[in-house]
């Protein structure tokens, strides 16, 4: 095993997280695509350790769920009373074998969702380079105002103390280095220190920062390892930290995109997940939020004023205010503006959906448009067909959805009515206004509406004296006029 890879990760997420307010518990609380245990488990990740647990307590049935869908070897331990951080980690070590592991043991913070794995490597890097019992994920922040400030020996930098604010002198409260909650410990001395520690405090509490003075007073060198951001140690414990924590992460995302080849026209109105992926050259507009797996492929515009969720956009691709959720746009299609592609559409290449339509479960062939005002779902059209305005795509009967097909080179009439299920063939024409109910062979004219009927003198008989009435009877007067 490599030195620097750790023996354990410990997630400390058992907390209830009162100031945030919810029913939801804190570490829950989603941001950039991710709950925030979920962006501590995946940055924990990237350090490969062999063991990965997060001690849960407060509705530790949700959470256990919630790690069991983002990360199925994740292992869970119960503090069944929130006894402090220090019990929290017993807890968690008691979970891997009583007698505590060989090797380095990481211990994170469940509610830090700006933590990144490069950070957390550099921790477990210092922490065996130096040799140290303990080593601390500390930041130099520009106000250190309520965080424990670190205390190091002048001559060989090691930490001798985490001094509260409430605690420090005059002095100690001018440092700006303070304490993360954020450790690495020799696994073993962990779990001997753990069992050394008192709750003789105001809390009645175990305090996993008394392990560095129980490793200090046996002779262990506790160090530090500075963050290059300080901002990656915040946690979160309302949502006022919430909203901050999520425009931060935001913020990086974006320049991530921008660095690889993005051009995003207005970062401070564009939203992405931490899942969202990117070819070179595409544009995201203003007003646009991508969330989940969306990618955009390279080339393409997105935007404005357009939401993404879990939609793959094809390269040249261009979608203009649409909300879009599991949806697939094929390379060179158009989208918009004012559309809306639920769950199950495919458009293909060079494909159409445009003002004012919505699809639903449909496979819509290459060069294919439907234009306008439509409503087109649980469908299969061919390619190079044209769907006429203001067509429905009936597909419910109020207890099943039905298929509708429609053939490749096929032009349907505007206001047409499809009722599923039923098909169009290749090749075949529906007159406009028409309700198709029958199947429609290929290279067909389908008509299916009344024939009209002009009923001539029926306004001024039905309404005398009307201005309907009167201008055509002003009509009627000046054609009499003229012959």
């Amino acid at each position: 095993m490599s030195a620097n890879r750790p023996a354990a990760v410990v997630v400390l997420a058992a907390g209830e997280g009162t100031r945030m307010k919810s029913a939801t518990p804190k570490v829950l609380h989603e941001i950039s695509g991710r709950s925030l245990v979920g962006h501590v488990v995946a940055a924990s990740r990237e350090l490969d350790p062999e063991h990965l647990v997060v001690v849960v307590g407060h509705a530790r049935e949700q959470v256990a769920a919630h790690l069991g869908e983002i990360d199925a070897e994740v292992r869970t331990a119960v503090q069944e009373q929130q006894k402090g951080t220090g019990h929290a980690v017993r807890m968690g070590l008691e979970q891997l074998g009583s007698s505590g592991i060989d090797g380095t043991v990481v211990v994170v913070c469940g509610d830090t969702p700006l933590l990144t794995g490069d950070t957390l490597a550099r921790l477990a890097r210092t922490h065996a380079a130096d040799g140290n019992a303990c080593t601390v994920l500390t930041a130099e922040v520009p106000d250190s105002t309520g965080y424990g400030r670190i205390v190091r020996d002048r001559d060989s930098g090691a930490v001798t103390a985490i001094v509260e604010h409430k605690d420090a002198t005059d002095a100690q409260r001018a440092i700006r280095e303070i304490n993360s909650g954020v450790f690495a410990f020799d696994g073993r001395l962990l779990a001997d220190a753990l069992g050394k520690v008192r709750t003789d405090n105001s809390q009645g509490e175990e305090y996993l920062t008394d392990v560095l003075g129980i490793l200090r007073e046996a002779g262990h060198r506790v160090g530090a390892a500075v963050a290059a951001d300080h901002r990656e140690i915040l946690g979160i414990n309302n949502r006022v930290q919430l909203a901050e924590a999520r425009r931060l992460l935001n913020v990086r995302l974006l320049e991530r995109a921008m660095l690889g080849g993005v051009t995003v026209v207005d970062p401070a109105s564009t939203f992405i997940d931490v899942t969202v992926t990117f070819d070179q050259d595409a544009v995201v507009h203003p007003g646009t939020q991508l969330l989940g797996t969306t990618h955009l492929g390279e080339g393409c515009e997105v935007g404005p004023n357009s939401r993404l969720a879990d939609t793959v956009v094809g390269a040249g691709a261009r979608v203009d205010n649409t909300v879009a959720e599991r949806a697939e746009v094929g390379e060179g299609a158009t989208v918009g503006p004012y559309t809306y592609l639920r769950p199950g559409t495919r458009l293909g290449p060079k494909a159409k959906a445009g003002a004012y339509v919505e699809m639903k479960n449909a496979v819509v062939g290459e060069g294919t448009k439907v234009p306008h005002l439509s409503y087109v779902g649980d469908a299969t059209i061919g390619e190079y067909t044209n769907i006429g305005a203001a067509s429905v795509f009936v597909n419910y009967d109020g207890e099943s959805k039905h298929h509708t097909t429609i053939g490749s080179h096929c032009r349907t009439g505007s206001d047409n009515m499809f009722v599923a299920p039923v098909t169009v063939g290749d090749g075949a024409y529906t007159a406009a206004g028409s309700v198709i109910t029958k199947d429609v062979p290929p290279g067909s004219l389908a008509v299916a509406r009344g024939q009209q009927r002009n009923i001539e003198g029926w306004v001024a008989r039905k309404r005398p004296g009307s201005a309907a009435a009167q201008a055509a009877s002003a009509v009627t007067e000046q054609a009499d006029g003229e012959s």
